[in-house]
């Protein structure tokens, strides 16, 4: 299979960054610094990632906000143009989430047509068209994500008008003459912007985010930032099989929409009541449990591990994972690994 790749994979192989397929990619797990290095870098002053791996689909014209809205969990009637929003698309059968989405809704005049850019997981980006229509143009652009608590005043002295994108708002801005987009929004937990900027000058928009002093990071640092978060990733959090329901989304469904996919089978599973539910994992020492260890109490199996890390900021592991609805924050467990025992305590997310 042929990976397809970054505009910015010659700025990568510059910095001498581990590339590594991810969801048909090649992209940068981390750079020589290390993933505990650029995570503390988000933390404590300012990262940039590159997830032009993420894909786009522009939905536009007339009848685009209701395709959206029929399709997809969450009332974008709650929101308006020059926002964003995360929303579910779900199994029409079981209501599993076959994707977690963000979109966002382009600023428009009184009189111009609606547009969207849906954003799915990179591989994913194919059923999304299917569901929804529109056109992919992922290959059109790059786009970068700076976050951390300096994002905003680093930007600033590159990209002023990239800076002033409020959380979760959208804007189209312009930069040394090329036309952006860019949202507040991000996968870390710290505040920051995501620019999806053209192809052509992409490559200069991330050196000079980086001679302001930004910290370069791959996705192994985004991972364990999004853990830290306890923010859900499709593949262990959601995916087949998951609801948003027992990830503990229901936030994420407008139940009063008279329609979108998988409303059926939703509205089943919120009156029945969910068999299991997501929760967060404290664990002693540095030694994570990791995706799809069991977890066990009084020698039984009640659960699964879906994500779990060394927290850089804590100073132990954390796991997200599946357990009973019955049990509550504060009660003992044990995570089996790889034949050992690992105890932990159930807490309630965000672990930071």
């Amino acid at each position: 299979m042929t990976l397809r790749q970054s505009p910015l994979v010659e700025q990568h192989r510059a910095l001498g960054a581990n590339l590594v397929e991810f969801g048909g990619w090649e992209m940068p797990i981390a750079y020589p610094t290390g993933t505990i290095d650029e995570h503390l870098a988000c933390r404590n002053g300012a990262a940039m990632f590159d997830v032009s791996h993420l894909g786009t689909v522009r939905v536009e014209g007339d009848g685009a906000f209701e395709r959206l809205q029929s399709t997809l969990t969450n009332d974008l009637g709650k929101v308006a143009p020059g926002r964003a929003q995360y929303t579910h698309l779900l199994d029409e059968t079981d209501a599993s989430v076959l994707d977690d989405i963000i979109v966002w809704w382009h600023p428009r005049g009184d009189d111009d047509p609606d547009v969207f850019d849906v954003m799915p997981n990179a591989s994913n980006t194919d059923d999304v068209v299917a569901a929804i229509g529109g056109v992919d143009t992922t290959s059109t652009r790059a786009i970068i994500a700076v976050q951390g608590t300096a994002a905003r005043d680093l930007v600033r002295t590159v990209f002023p008008d990239a800076a002033d994108v409020g959380r979760f708002r959208v804007a189209q801005c312009s930069w040394q003459g090329t036309d952006c987009v860019v949202a507040g929004t991000g996968y870390t937990g710290e505040p920051g912007v995501e620019i999806a900027v053209p192809v052509d000058a992409a490559p200069e928009l991330w050196e000079r985010l980086h001679a302001a002093g930004i910290t370069p990071a791959g996705l192994g640092a985004r991972d364990t930032l999004r853990l830290e978060a306890g923010l859900p990733l499709h593949g262990h959090e959601l995916g087949p099989g998951i609801t948003s329901l027992q990830a503990g989304l229901g936030w994420v469904v407008a139940w009063d929409k008279p329609s979108f996919q998988g409303r059926a089978a939703a509205l089943a599973e919120r009156d029945a009541g969910i068999t299991r539910m997501l929760v967060g994992l404290a664990t002693e020492g540095r030694r994570p449990a990791r995706a799809e260890c069991a977890i066990v109490v009084d020698g039984a199996s009640i659960g699964v591990v879906t994500s779990g890390n060394y927290s850089p900021v804590l100073g132990h592991g954390i796991a997200l994972g599946f357990v009973p609805p019955d049990l509550e924050v504060g009660e003992q467990v044990e995570i089996d690994v790889r034949g050992k025992s690992l105890p932990a305590t159930i807490v309630d997310p965000p672990f930071v």
